[in-house]
């Protein structure tokens, strides 16, 4: 095959590769499989949309502010994603307050500042702050509650869920479609809580879903895991290629801490495990997943970390409560808050002993109740055998915050994921596009620009970061360069109206580390929304936009109208 040829299809056979035409069961966080006792009347719209994660809103609001009806389906009761029902903050490039990402996207972040000032009680000096970031935490400008972004994400859906024009089926989870050759013509939801079945019919399917849960479902071609070096040239790909190789994902939780006070949770029952449990990761992992040390990710030296509750000095140290704070009490007037709040997605509740993409609902639950296990019992490390206030151990105060997560367990409502099925697309986006190294060996000598590409609808920025993997993988951790999102890479190569709007876009295992961060997401939802528009009001098929030059400068015209970047300002 010729190197062209694999770039525009990547259609090569080996490890890395499923494809597939259902899933062998009905995914469940639960477990709890209820019975099917009612099927509702098909519902339709313009278009459907499964996933209710920031590409699925992303999605959602292009395709109403342009008159469009949808259907949103969503697996949690939050709406948001990894923003919210997976409890992460914003991970975001430095240059996020003025360009990088979506008019929209912006918008969005700002109103979640609103939010703040309209109803908390802020010190006057943040309240007058244009760049008010709630919990002053080191992963962002914009560290905030979950539940804060979920409201605000409501705020915005609310005109077109009273014009009728949205329909919205929060706690439903896709788990069959029917096909007529290259073309969806419905999905069946499941409600996760009473069992119902419910059909919903469109013009147009996205996949907005955290695992790709459509592509098997509609027989759409899609990868897993990672492709060996001979399949893409990239210089950090493994010789051997492993389609269930997967990113570790991790259980996310709250807390805060109330000194002087004792709110040690009962020991979990996995404890003595994960106490002792050392990662068998290559290269090494240096000792206890439980502990203050982990592997420098750029370097994959032992580093150590530091831990103090409310931002107390470590020293020289990073401080692990800083890291996703989000809630700085010093920010509010005092005696409104008597701990900050931080969010625990660090290297010690990384799941990483198994892979949940393509697997049986069974394996799923087995892995997401280890992973929550994990994510307890470092709780618990914390609260009873980390390194403590006057050189004694623990810190008791450490309080679970279920309230903040919405939950009765206190941990997220869904698992953080980093990979997910993704499309075999028109356009595959290797490591030579956006990577800095591979980009300056591959006929590209001293360039600092990634690759310029003819059909970009949109533009973001985040290093290339792969957590350690179901195979035993350590940290892959190194600079790209501020990239753009090729159409090509959403759309698939034979599906004419199914579309991917999460981490299911043409990448591979390596540049799915960087397409996959929050504004990213986003803008492949608005993308994703905006092509659906311009191609229903100009009579063609999607996919034809990309083919014929006229209509692509015009697609890339109407994004900018709608305040899509589609170049990096001095590109």
């Amino acid at each position: 095959m010729k190197r062209r040829d694999f770039i525009e299809l990547l259609s090569g056979s080996g490890a890395g590769v499923a494809v597939s035409a259902a899933i062998p069961g009905v995914r469940l966080l639960s477990g709890q499989e209820t019975k099917v006792t009612d099927e509702r009347k098909a519902s339709e719209a313009d278009v459907v949309i499964a996933g209710g994660g920031l590409g699925g809103v992303a999605a959602a609001l292009a395709l109403l502010r342009n008159g469009n009806s949808v259907i949103l389906t969503e697996t949690t009761d939050w709406l948001g994603g990894q923003l919210t029902a997976q409890g992460v903050p914003p991970d975001e490039h430095p240059w996020i307050e003025t360009h990088g990402a979506p008019r929209s996207y912006r918008q969005f972040r700002n109103r979640i500042r609103d939010h703040y000032r309209q109803h908390y009680p802020l010190t006057e000096k943040e309240r007058n702050n244009p760049h008010l970031n709630p919990g002053n935490g080191a992963v962002s400008h914009l560290c905030h509650e979950p539940a804060v972004a979920e409201t605000v994400i409501r705020q915005m859906l609310i005109p077109y869920l009273s014009s009728g024009r949205l329909l919205l089926l929060m706690e439903h989870s896709p788990v069959k479609a029917a096909v007529k050759s290259t073309r969806v013509q419905s999905i069946t939801v499941k409600n996760e809580r009473n069992g119902m079945l419910t059909t919903v019919k469109g013009v147009h399917f996205i996949d907005a879903t955290e695992l790709g849960d459509l592509l098997p479902l509609t027989g759409t071609a899609y990868v897993t895991g990672t492709e060996s070096r001979s399949q893409t040239h990239e210089l950090h790909a493994p010789e051997t290629g492993d389609a269930a190789n997967n990113q570790a994902f991790t259980m996310c939780f709250a807390m805060d801490h109330m000194e002087g006070e004792d709110h040690t949770i009962a020991r979990p029952a996995d404890y003595l495990f994960w106490k002792n449990y050392t990662p068998l990761l290559k290269p090494a992992w240096p000792g206890r997943l439980l502990g203050l040390q982990y592997a420098q990710p750029q370097t994959l030296q032992p580093k150590d970390l530091g831990f103090s509750p409310d931002g107390n000095s470590t020293g020289p140290l990073l401080n692990l409560w800083n890291y996703r704070r989000i809630i700085d009490r010093k920010n509010f007037k005092e005696g409104a808050y008597r701990s900050d709040t931080t969010v625990v997605n660090w290297p010690q509740n990384d799941y990483m002993p198994g892979n949940i993409v393509d697997v049986s609902p069974r394996e799923l639950k087995k892995h997401i109740d280890a992973a929550k296990q994990l994510s307890l019992s470092l709780l618990y490390w914390l609260q009873t055998e980390a390194p403590g206030p006057g050189g004694g151990r623990g810190w008791k105060g450490l309080r679970l915050r279920n309230d903040i997560m919405g939950t009765a367990d206190g941990l997220a409502k869904y698992p953080y994921i980093r990979e997910s099925r993704r499309i075999r697309a028109q356009f595959t986006i290797l490591e030579e596009h956006v990577g800095r190294e591979n980009r300056a060996r591959v006929a590209f000598s001293g360039q600092e620009k990634a690759a310029p590409f003819f059909d970009s609808v949109g533009i973001g920025y985040y290093h290339i970061d792969l957590h350690p993997s179901s195979r035993g993988n350590n940290y892959i951790d190194f600079p790209s360069l501020p990239f753009q999102i090729p159409l090509g890479a959403l759309l698939p190569l034979k599906m004419e109206n199914i579309f991917p709007a999460n981490k299911n876009i043409g990448t591979t295992h390596i540049t799915n580390g960087c397409y996959r961060l929050h504004p990213v997401e986003w803008s492949i939802g608005e993308a994703v929304g905006l092509l659906l528009v311009f191609a229903a009001n100009n009579g063609v098929l999607p996919a034809e936009v990309r083919k014929t030059p006229g209509l692509l400068k015009r697609f890339q015209a109407f994004l900018r109208t709608e305040g899509v970047e589609t170049e990096w300002p001095g590109s």
